[in-house]
């Protein structure tokens, strides 16, 4: 097996499986990442499990979970005599008799996944020989992760530069063309490294009576000021971009539901702050629901939200 500075997350993962995979034998390799409560499988070599790209466990119910909590050995060559694994509910979903696990670790010292192996049947007591190895390849991955991360986030920066010409030209912000390749971008990245990622409609809900009463000049001015307010309260990081008329979407980058659901109560209250009533819809990302259908479903629920305050 050999590694160069050519070699991104993802195919480095993918080497490093194979090799363990022909050097160990396992009947399932996987790299993983952890957030909340899904265990996400980013990349798989296997050939005795069902077990592909993006399948998602839960957490708490593997041996990986136990492993990091100090509760069980990082090699288990048969798991049924480790309590921790013997227990773990994911034991009863897929048959495993061997263990192989190590943390993969993010640049601040948290928990990004898990580098790991199981095998239905046990094996010898001699892989615990390995274990140096493999901690090693896991410090190189997590490594190469944490460059390849702090690259991206100087590449979202790039290519908002990049598309800033495809820009709205009455708030200055993003446009429904910048909003679509930009949408793609996040999906390539959330899909790579199983990142969190929200999605967030907005849509004004007086503009109308504005224009009917005051004219389309203040409905400009109103637009206007409503993407000054949204754009002073989301981070510097996330994507926002009119999509037409007096709807507007943004997109919280590398960011969890619960980040996610107090940068939205934000947007509401600040707005509110300024006299702008505005209807709001979000919806988080997941491994089973893309970026794209995530801001579907903001979008439907958005509207839900207005046809509840018109029949209040």
């Amino acid at each position: 097996m050999e590694l160069t500075s050519q070699h991104t997350f993802e195919s480095a993962s993918n080497a490093i499986l194979n090799y363990l995979h022909e050097t160990l034998g396992f009947g399932l390799w996987m790299v993983t990442r952890v957030e909340g409560n899904d265990w996400i499988v980013l990349s798989v070599q296997t050939d005795k499990y069902d077990v592909s790209q993006g399948t998602v466990f839960k957490w708490t119910d593997s041996f990986c979970s136990r492993m990091v909590k100090g509760y069980g050995p990082r090699i288990a060559p048969d798991s049924s005599l480790v309590p921790s694994y013997a227990e773990a509910p994911i034991g009863q979903q897929v048959p495993i008799r061997a263990y192989i696990g190590t943390p993969l670790m993010q640049r601040d010292g948290s928990l990004f996944g898990t580098l790991c192996a199981i095998d239905p049947d046990p094996q010898p007591a001699e892989i615990l020989q390995y274990q140096d190895m493999i901690e090693l390849l896991a410090s190189l991955l997590s490594t190469i992760l944490a460059n390849e991360l702090m690259i991206n986030s100087e590449q979202r920066r790039i290519e908002k530069l990049e598309i800033e010409a495809h820009t709205d030209g009455m708030t200055g912000l993003f446009n429904r063309r910048a909003w679509d390749l930009l949408l793609i971008k996040e999906e390539e990245r959330a899909r790579r490294y199983g990142s969190p990622v929200a999605a967030v409609v907005i849509d004004l809900d007086q503009l109308k009576v504005v224009n009917d009463s005051l004219g389309h000049d203040a409905g400009d001015q109103l637009i206007s000021r409503a993407a000054r307010v949204m754009q002073a309260s989301i981070r510097s990081c996330d994507i926002l971009a009119r999509l037409g008329g007096d709807e507007f979407g943004i997109i919280f980058v590398e960011c969890d539901s619960k980040e996610a659901k107090a940068l939205a109560v934000r947007l509401r209250n600040n707005l509110a702050a300024e006299g702008i009533n505005a209807s709001q819809g979000m919806a988080i990302r997941s491994p089973k629901r893309s970026l794209q259908a995530a801001w579907s479903h903001a979008d439907h629920l958005m509207f839900e939200e207005k046809r509840q305050k018109r029949q209040a």
